[in-house]
């Protein structure tokens, strides 16, 4: 079996290629990846190349397929999973599989399997791990988005609050208190507003801060303030740019905020974080940069009586993938929210190394097709002399300027193969 799939030879070396599978063994699964979404994370393993902490040191010699957000069909199971899987199954990955202590991940550390390939062998410790889990949606492209919006639930999961005298820590934001997400207008921000929102444990007030008046705008006409109203949460949206941020949330959360989440790696942004703590408050710095030296201020006085604290997370675990895939199915989570753009395998490249560039949300990848990195708030401009934009822009308008399954289903039968 022949796969076309993006490969990471070095820093930045990334090349398209044409090359032959070997045959799986009774322990693999080979499968069709359908979709895929570009991360930050590819892009930073696409930077640091060998230096990456999940990038092997001989991928000069043993290249990575990159691409950990994908969804798919099983072609062939191996006999030792055949009781399990069966050819023509959907199906997700969680890329962290935390195998044997090792921090190897598709997307990241494998030969044969990433995301952004026409097909893969899905290797054994993906089924020990209980990591290959089954997509029963409509459209492929909520099973790619289902990874990243795994991420935000797992911080949501992670945060902690505790009890004077107590050394038991409760896990979760706590329910009825007062969030603030900084810098949140981008992609996973619209995703942990979208899942606050919409699960069980919610905060009363929720603050969504960003510099950018246009990102603030689309992200309170995508979730709105009364949607939010409806399931007892007063949502927020506002523009810091230029103003003393920490001062105006402070006083919108009448005293400080019990969860307070860091969307961007920089140091002002997570001071302002730090600042507008309340009692026993918690920051999760949600935004991995990539300095490893990078740093900033944090309130040690506040840190001893205030029991204020901070936590970390980076990706989430197989309950949050499945949490996700239940929430998604019941419509409680819409992953087209995070989609701005749309393209083909032939797209990664560009794409990846230079995201950081690239304004908007996710960039969705369909790896069998061959399609230049496509806005759809360019679709209609672009319609005016090629009929299968033109459609596009037809079908999207239908859902306010969102990707849908009948855009996907149409692009699947009708862009170029690759």
């Amino acid at each position: 079996m022949k796969t076309k799939a993006v490969r990471l030879y070095g820093k930045r070396d990334l090349r398209l290629e044409e090359f032959e599978l070997p045959e799986i063994g009774d322990d693999e699964i080979l499968a069709r990846v359908v979709s895929d979404s570009i991360c930050m994370s590819s892009y930073k393993a696409a930077e640091q190349g060998a230096a990456h902490k999940r990038v092997p040191d001989d991928i000069a010699d043993n290249p990575v397929i990159l691409g950990h957000e994908f969804c798919g069909e099983l072609i062939s199971v191996g006999s030792k999973w055949a009781h399990k899987y069966k050819s023509g199954d959907k199906f997700v990955i969680q890329p962290a599989l935390n195998y044997k202590g090792r921090l190897d991940a598709p997307g990241y550390s494998y030969k044969y399997i990433g995301g952004n390939a026409t097909y893969i062998i899905i290797p054994n410790e993906v089924m020990l791990t209980d990591c290959l889990l089954p997509f029963n949606g409509s459209a492929m492209f909520e099973g790619s988005l289902t990874e990243p919006v795994s991420c935000v639930v797992g911080a949501l999961h992670a945060s902690y609050h505790t009890v004077r005298g107590s050394y038991e820590h409760k896990m979760g934001i706590k329910e009825g208190g007062k969030m603030a997400v900084l810098a949140g207008a981008g992609p996973m921000g619209l995703a942990a507003i979208n899942y606050v929102v919409n699960c069980s444990r919610r905060p009363s007030l929720l603050v969504v801060t960003d510099i950018d008046e246009d990102r603030l705008k689309r992200a309170s006409e995508i979730m709105t303030a009364d949607s939010a109203a409806k399931n007892g949460v007063t949502l927020v949206y506002l523009n810091t740019s230029g103003r003393d941020a920490a001062n105006e949330l402070l006083s919108l959360s009448d005293g400080g905020f019990d969860d307070v989440f860091v969307f961007a790696p920089v140091a002002p942004v997570i001071e302002t974080g730090d600042a507008i703590l309340a009692q026993d408050g918690c920051l999760n710095f949600f935004a991995g940069p990539t300095d490893k030296s990078f740093s900033a201020k944090l309130n040690f006085y506040n840190v001893h009586y205030s029991s204020t604290h901070i936590v970390g997370t980076s990706g989430g675990n197989v309950d949050d993938m499945l949490e996700s895939l239940d929430m998604i199915s019941k419509g409680l989570l819409n992953p087209s929210i995070l989609v701005t753009h749309v393209g083909g395998l032939d797209a990664v490249i560009d794409t990846t190394l230079n995201l950081p560039k690239i304004p908007g949300g996710k960039k969705l990848i369909y790896t069998g097709v061959s399609m230049p990195l496509t806005a759809i708030s360019d679709f209609g401009k672009l319609g005016g002399k090629d009929p299968f934009f033109a459609e596009l822009r037809k079908l999207t308008d239908k859902t306010n300027g969102l990707w849908n399954a009948e855009a996907e289903r149409y692009l699947l039968a009708n862009a170029k193969p690759i």
